[in-house]
């Protein structure tokens, strides 16, 4: 009795069923029995399918496969049915047969959560069938005719082409393929990026039966990614313009894994080199005496949770030199452990900076020291000028020419980037007035003869000796050899290995020379200020063919911040 009441329970339940129910006969190919829905659904009336050839409604492989393909109703017309078969068991194959409202989330190659909606193409009529889902995302009504004619009208001309081509491989050799392209909606003209899938379908003779597949609107996932490129763009301006270097450091691994292209030109590297750890970081590339701080600045930044901020020298691998950077960056911790993951952050090589704001400090001391000995200079000026001349315009030429030469000498140095003055511009400056035509080196019968190597004087030393080349060049004018046209006046140096300057000065061809009476304001400056000032041995001498002096003088070394800009 309960097998009895089985076997018409299943039965009612078969023949009641909301959706197409079928039984095959894989043996005659044949349909064994179909509910009232199914028949209904094909134009048939009630058991008007049983016995029927399932070739006749256009299903010619079996067992038959999943899918979404035509069949023929009973009026001839076609419906696109979607197949879902059992696994044949004695001979018999279930079929649960659903219209095109029925939507199933299925996939070619795909996640089966993805919004996907069907498509097949019958190579044999070039219609395009589409499920309400495929429909709906291309602005079309769910139908089983739809020309590919009128679908290749709203695409781009390459990409239709492209289509066209995967699926005549697909028909030729089988297989699978998957592209993405823009079209144009049919309902509101609207261009919308999709992705097509599709797979060769075969018939039971082995010839391709024709292309099924899936279409998925991807336009906000475009979109989306173009927004994402553009902002990294626009990042990767602003990081150029900034000339920032940025990194990502995993702290398990040790090692950046990524940096930008500046972090490699900062750090004087080749990608080849590969990214730099923070073991060789700290070990090998930061100058020893930053580690303590750096390391200092990073534990710091971990126990606080805080912007890891810090400063130090790198040795740049392509060339050795020593830059100054400044890092900044953040601990990026695990959501659950509360253990640091990874390091984010940016690079800034600030060298030069860092030289300019030294230098700029080093000048406003300088400025400070020269005004205080310019001001020094020029009241021992006044007042043995005074002491000196024997009229007020005596004292109105010498004091002018001695103020003179002092701003030629600040002029020098003023127009030099590094605040010195050239040795040979300073003579140039004073003696051109009294040469006949250019100013001789190493000729003989020049008048005025220059003779030695570049040598750039600090301000310290340029200032005294430039008007002792002044009180030189005045006493030459008005007494020595260059009171008459057959006077010369040779001066030669050298810089020894210890930095010495050994500067002489030699007049000879004008009227003779008696030894001085008195000690004027050009001996005392000569003896006392270029002894006190510039700490040189002044050797003076006055043989009757003419004066003679040299000078001794030790030069200051360049400032170390100077020294080391480029």
């Amino acid at each position: 009795m309960s097998g009895a009441a089985d076997q018409n329970g299943t039965e009612a339940a078969f023949a009641g069923a909301g959706i197409g129910l079928l039984t095959l006969d894989l043996r005659t190919g044949r349909v064994g029995a179909a509910n009232p829905h199914l028949c209904d659904l094909l134009g048939y009336p009630a058991d008007g399918l049983t016995g029927l050839a399932l070739e006749d409604l256009g299903e010619a492989v079996f067992p038959v496969p999943a899918g979404f393909r035509p069949w023929r109703r009973r009026d001839g017309g076609v419906l696109d049915v979607r197949v879902r078969p059992s696994a044949p068991a004695d001979g018999i194959q279930v079929l649960v047969v659903d219209g095109p409202e029925a939507e199933d989330a299925v996939s070619i190659a795909a996640s089966p959560t993805d919004d996907l909606g069907e498509w097949r193409f019958d190579p044999r009529t070039g219609f395009v069938a589409l499920s309400r889902r495929a429909a709906r995302i291309l602005g079309e009504i769910p139908t089983s005719g739809l020309p590919w004619a009128s679908l290749r009208g709203r695409l781009d001309g390459a990409e239709a082409a492209r289509i066209e081509g995967e699926v005549r491989k697909a028909l030729g050799e089988g297989g699978a393929f998957a592209l993405q392209c823009r079209l144009n909606r049919s309902d509101d003209g609207r261009e919308s990026h999709i992705d097509v899938r599709g797979e060769a379908r075969w018939d039971g003779r082995g010839g391709a039966a024709g292309i099924a597949g899936t279409v998925q609107d991807i336009t906000a996932e475009v979109v989306t990614r173009a927004a994402l490129h553009a902002s990294e763009q626009r990042l990767r301006i602003a990081t150029s313009l900034a000339a920032l270097g940025i990194f990502e450091w995993h702290m398990l691994d040790d090692q950046a894994v990524w940096e930008n292209e500046r972090m490699f030109a900062i750090f004087g590297r080749s990608v080849a080199d590969g990214a730099v750890g923070k073991r060789e970081f700290l070990e090998h590339i930061l100058h020893p005496d930053d580690r303590a701080p750096f390391r200092t600045a990073i534990s710091r930044a971990l126990r606080g949770d805080a912007v890891l901020q810090a400063t130090g020298r790198i040795r740049r691998r392509s060339d050795g030199a020593w830059r100054i950077i400044d890092l900044a960056g953040r601990f990026e911790q695990d959501p659950h452990h509360r253990l640091p993951r990874r390091l984010i952050g940016v690079v800034a090589d600030v060298t030069e900076r860092r030289m300019a704001e030294e230098r700029q400090t080093l000048l406003i001391r300088e400025l400070h020291h020269r005004v205080k000995n310019t001001l020094a200079t020029v009241q021992a000026i006044v007042g043995s000028t005074a002491r000196t001349a024997s009229s007020i315009e005596s004292f109105y030429e010498a004091f002018v020419g001695r103020i003179m030469s002092l701003a030629h000498t600040h002029s020098v140095l003023t127009e030099d980037t590094w605040q010195t003055a050239s040795l040979r511009t300073l003579l140039a400056n004073e003696l051109r007035p009294y040469a006949d035509g250019s100013l001789g080196e190493g000729a003989a019968d020049a008048r005025i003869r220059l003779d030695g190597p570049a040598v750039d004087l600090t301000s310290d030393v340029a200032v005294p000796i430039g008007m002792a080349i002044h009180e030189l060049t005045t006493n030459a004018a008005k007494y020595g050899a260059l009171s008459t046209s057959e006077g010369r006046v040779a001066i030669t140096w050298s810089l020894e290995s210890d930095g010495t300057l050994d500067f002489e000065w030699r007049e000879s061809g004008g009227p003779p020379v008696p030894p001085p009476t008195r000690q004027g304001f050009g001996s005392r400056l000569l003896q006392r200020v270029l002894t006190a000032q510039v700490r040189a041995e002044v050797t003076m001498a006055y043989p009757v063919d003419g004066f003679r002096l040299r000078m001794l003088a030790p030069l200051p070394a360049r400032s170390t911040v100077l020294a080391s800009l480029p």
